[in-house]
């Protein structure tokens, strides 16, 4: 299994489509349009994000993953990752990247905390409202107090567009959805 970031814009937005179908499923309402539309209209422009996938030796891509920086631009937060074939190929591509960036999680169960233990995080702190924070050794923070938020969509903004603007709405709904269509079988 080998990681590729995924930088062309076309397979780029294919893959982050798959990555919101994954995470959020059928029942999510608008949310994962939302996360694609921000995320293509203002993240990857101006180079807040990276999608990683990780394939196969055919280049099938087995798992993936979207990174956010922080606003200090020190650390990345994994913010969705998901399996596509292999329920393993996920915590690989996790492992991989924990050796390869300043990698941090954030996390609300034990059970969640223990596969990204699993996938090389060590370092562990509690963070508000009961949640876990979870640095890679990559990471140059050394406490809590050290860590940058991550940096955010305005989720509220992109849904009074969508609802103020018809025709953004409908161009972002057929983005996402080509995107879909056009997930690559290999990259």
């Amino acid at each position: 299994m080998k990681v590729v970031h995924v930088n062309a814009e076309a397979q780029r937005n294919a893959c982050l489509a798959r990555l919101c179908a994954e995470v959020y499923g059928q029942e999510a309402g608008l949310t994962p349009l939302v996360v694609f539309t921000g995320t293509c209209s203002v993240f990857f422009p101006q180079e807040a994000a990276r999608l990683f996938a990780a394939v196969d030796g055919q280049g099938k891509p087995q798992a993936l993953a979207l990174l956010v920086l922080d606003e200090e631009g020190e650390g990345m937060t994994v913010t969705h990752a998901c399996a596509l074939d292999q329920a393993d190929a996920q915590q690989r591509l996790i492992s991989e990247l924990t050796l390869k960036a300043p990698l941090r999680v954030e996390v609300d169960n034990a059970e969640q905390e223990a596969f990204y233990q699993k996938s090389g995080i060590k370092r562990w702190f509690g963070g508000m409202d009961g949640k876990r924070i979870g640095l890679g050794a990559r990471h140059p923070a050394k406490s809590i107090r050290e860590l940058a938020p991550t940096l955010v969509l305005d989720e509220a903004l992109i849904l009074r567009r969508f609802k103020h603007d018809p025709k953004a709405f409908e161009a972002a709904k057929q983005a996402f959805l080509k995107g879909l269509n056009d997930f690559p079988q290999t990259l």
